[in-house]
C-alpha cells in the first residue's frame, strides 16, 4: 500500500470510529450538532486541495529528498532506524506543541488560528478545521523539521498518521471511563484533555496545548487538569464570535481578514480582564 492510500485509509477508519463512538456515547450536548459538518469537511477539503497542488510529494517527499542529497541530522550521524524513527516522531511532536503556542501568542497568526477555536461546538470535524493559511505555514514548518533532521520516511509517515488520527481522537465529543481517561491522560492528551482548550475562558484557552503526548503541557506550565465550569457546563468556542456565523465555509474563510488587528489575540492583558 503507498503512502497516500495508507493515509487515508487510516484517515477514514479513525474518524469513523471516532463519529460513531461520539453518537454512542457523548460528552457533552451538541449546541448545533451536524449541521457544522458541511463546512468543517468542507475547509479540510479546501486544505488538501491546496497542499496537494502547491506540495505534491508532502513531508515524506522531503525526507526522501533530504536522504538522497544526504542533508539532515540522521543522514550525517547513524543511529539504529528504530531510534531515528522514534527521535523523529518526539520532535515532530514538540515541534507541533511550540507551533501551537506560537499561534496563540502571536497576533497575526492567531488570526488565522482563531477559526478553529471559533467553532462553537467540538467534536472529531473541529479535528479538522483549520484555515488553508494555516495549513500552509504548518506545513512549511513541518517540511523545514524534516529535512533538518534527515527524518526517515518511515517516521513522517508514522507521524502524520498519528498527527491526523489524535487531532480526530481529542476533539471527539466522546465520554471516556473515568479511570480510562485518568490512565491515558498520563501519557497521552485525552478529549477530556483538550476539551479546555476550547473553553471561551482565556486562561483556559491558553492551557493544554499539546496535540499528542501531555508531557509537553505539563513540562512547560501550560497544563489544566480540568476545566472551571465542569465539562458539561463549559462554553465553547470564542466569546466575541458566539453569535456569528461561525459555522458558515465563507465566514470560515474570511475570519482572518476581519476586526482589528489586537481585536481577538489571547494577550496577558485580555486573559486578566477576563479573570477579574
Amino acid at each position: 500500500m503507498d503512502e497516500p492510500t495508507l493515509r487515508l485509509a487510516a484517515f477514514l477508519i479513525i474518524f469513523g470510529c471516532m463519529a460513531l463512538a461520539q453518537a454512542l456515547a457523548p460528552r457533552r450536548p451538541l449546541r448545533f450538532g451536524y449541521s457544522r459538518w458541511p463546512a468543517n469537511l468542507g475547509i479540510i477539503l479546501i486544505d488538501l486541495l491546496i497542499v496537494r497542488l502547491l506540495f505534491p510529494a508532502g513531508a515524506v517527499g522531503a525526507a526522501l529528498w533530504a536522504e538522497v542529497n544526504e542533508i539532515g541530522l540522521f543522514n550525517v550521524v547513524n543511529l539504529p532506524a528504530s531510534a531515528e524513527i522514534a527521535i523523529s516522531v518526539i520532535t515532530l511532536d514538540l515541534i507541533i506543541y511550540c507551533q501551537h503556542l506560537i499561534f496563540h501568542a502571536v497576533p497575526l497568526l492567531w488570526r488565522l488560528h482563531r477559526v478553529h477555536h471559533a467553532d462553537c461546538d467540538i467534536d472529531v470535524t473541529t479535528g479538522l478545521r483549520f484555515h488553508p493559511i494555516e495549513i500552509l505555514l504548518s506545513m512549511l514548518i513541518k517540511l523545514s523539521v524534516v529535512i533538518a533532521l534527515g527524518a526517515p520516511a518511515a517516521a513522517v509517515v508514522i507521524f502524520e498518521i498519528i498527527l491526523n488520527g489524535m487531532a480526530m481522537f481529542n476533539h471527539a465529543n466522546v465520554r471516556l471511563p473515568e479511570k480510562a481517561d485518568a490512565l491515558i491522560r498520563l501519557m497521552l492528551v485525552t478529549p477530556d484533555v483538550h476539551r479546555i482548550h476550547h473553553s471561551v475562558i482565556l486562561s483556559e484557552t491558553n492551557s493544554n496545548f499539546g496535540f499528542n503526548l501531555s508531557i509537553w503541557d505539563r513540562i512547560f506550565g501550560t497544563w489544566q487538569e480540568q476545566p472551571r465550569l465542569g465539562h458539561e457546563k463549559m462554553c465553547i468556542g470564542l466569546e466575541p464570535t458566539q453569535q456569528a456565523p461561525t459555522h458558515n465555509l465563507i465566514y470560515m474563510l474570511r475570519l482572518p481578514f476581519q476586526g482589528k488587528l489586537s481585536q481577538y489575540p489571547n494577550s496577558v492583558q485580555q486573559q486578566e480582564k477576563q479573570d477579574v
